[in-house]
């Protein structure tokens, strides 16, 4: 019975220090794109309505909120957004990043390009921490009748 209980002991300890070990690996980052409509519906026509119809979000799936300051959206050619004071909050928070001009609000904040900013035939976006560090990516490619991906 002693060496049984040694046994189990023994076991329990092992695995213990293994998930101990492993959680933090395998922890989901809480920060993440969501999706992204590359292509605004209908014909490019440059104008505002078209480009903000253009979008990519984030969603946080953690518990706590996150402070966006500082934080960017780096797309494959170089161009690059970085988000002033807004917050994103927990739970599924989620905020959208339009390409036009707007007024940016808790769940919309606006590039304010001129152009559009995310390649119909194909595109990645990055996030990156205020420290330039990448948080995630979000690519696509060429699909007809296509202009929304998830990430």
């Amino acid at each position: 019975m002693r060496r049984l209980l040694g046994t189990v002991a023994a076991i329990a300890i092992t695995l213990g220090g293994t998930l101990a070990a492993a959680s933090p690996a395998q922890a989901a980052p809480a920060l993440r794109f969501h999706s992204a409509q590359y292509d605004s519906p209908g014909k490019d026509t440059r104008s505002n309505k078209s480009r903000n119809a253009e979008w990519i979000a984030l969603v946080n799936t953690g518990k706590k909120a996150v402070s966006l300051k500082g934080w960017s959206i780096k797309e494959k050619g170089g161009r690059v957004y970085t988000f002033g004071a807004v917050s994103i909050p927990g739970k599924g928070g989620k905020i959208y990043l339009h390409t036009g001009n707007g007024t940016d609000t808790k769940t919309h904040v606006y590039w304010n390009s001129g152009n559009y900013i995310w390649n119909n035939t194909g595109d990645k976006a990055t996030l990156r921490k205020p420290n330039k560090k990448t948080q995630d990516t979000c690519s696509w490619g060429n699909k007809k009748g296509r202009t929304k991906v998830a990430c």
